[in-house]
């Protein structure tokens, strides 16, 4: 299993880079809309529910994930959240582009043009080097691999 401590968030006192909780819960809900894929539409009070998202903050994610073609929504009595394609076709690195943007740990990585130093500063080829592995990754990730692992985890409870 692989530790990607990654994000954008530059305030942080220990200096990493880490996912926002945009990145996190949305991860939780698509997983969560992944493990119950073919059972009908998913009321979002019960992802909330079952992943510790406030009702509100998940909505603001899962229409964020709506416009971006991977999930879709039934309004009324029946209606909820499905995913718009099955899990094995929603790779990690989409629901991370869509909720995240660029994983780059520095801005010259996206815009080179940021930087003075671009044509000599061998520090920006290794922070490419690091946004090209944690792309890499989440891209050989499906949403159906990370149910698999959250199935293996539960096993290994009992």
């Amino acid at each position: 299993m692989y530790t990607i401590p990654i994000n954008l968030v530059e305030n942080n006192r220990r200096g990493r880079m880490r996912l926002s909780t945009r990145g996190r819960y949305g991860v939780r809900a698509m997983i969560d809309l992944a493990s119950h894929y073919g059972q009908g539409h998913i009321l979002l009070k019960d992802i909330a529910r079952r992943q510790g998202i406030s009702d509100k903050y998940l909505e603001h994610l899962l229409i964020s994930l709506k416009l971006a073609g991977l999930v879709k929504t039934i309004r009324g009595a029946h209606g909820g959240y499905i995913l718009a394609k099955p899990p094995v076709q929603i790779k990690l690195s989409q629901v991370i582009k869509v909720l995240e943007g660029s994983l780059a740990p520095v801005e010259c990585v996206d815009d080179p043009k940021v930087c003075t130093r671009r044509e000599l500063c061998v520090t920006r080829d290794v922070w490419k080097e690091i946004k090209e592995a944690i792309d890499r990754i989440l891209e050989s990730i499906s949403l159906e691999d990370l149910v698999e692992r959250e199935k293996k985890k539960e096993q290994s409870k009992v």
